[in-house]
This record gives C-alpha cells, sequence and structure tokens, in this order.
C-alpha cells in the first residue's frame, strides 16, 4: 500500500504526516530524513494497528496543486 504523505518545511527542518493515518507523523532535519523516517513511522504505525487487530485504513488522500 502507498499513503500520500504531507511535508511541510518549518525554520530549518521538516515535518511529514500521513492524512490517511491519524497521529502518524515524523520530523527530520532534511526532506530526504523525514521522508525516511516517515516511511519507518507508516510501517510501524500499520504494524501496531495489525497487532491490535484494527483494520488497516485503505489509502484515500489525494494531492495536487493549484496554481494562483
Amino acid at each position: 500500500m502507498k499513503y500520500a504523505v504531507i511535508i511541510e518545511r518549518d525554520e530549518g527542518s521538516f515535518t511529514a504526516y500521513a492524512p490517511d493515518l491519524p497521529g502518524c507523523v515524523a520530523t527530520g532535519a532534511t526532506r530526504e530524513e523525514v521522508l525516511q523516517r516517515m516511511a519507518e513511522a507508516v510501517g510501524m504505525y500499520v504494524a501496531r494497528l495489525r497487532a491490535d487487530g484494527i483494520p488497516v485504513p485503505e489509502p484515500g488522500a489525494e494531492l495536487d496543486y493549484v496554481a494562483v
């Protein structure tokens, strides 16, 4: 499964979250680092849901850009 991940740039760091997985977040000093950490976070999140017998949400979030 592939989940959409939103990456936000903060002052000197990056934050990422997956809209389909509430509370699944990661931070990093670089874009690459936050993506690596987010991949790990999503893996742990899904594993925890499965271990607890909770259904894993299907990916549903989509991303697009709007020009202004």
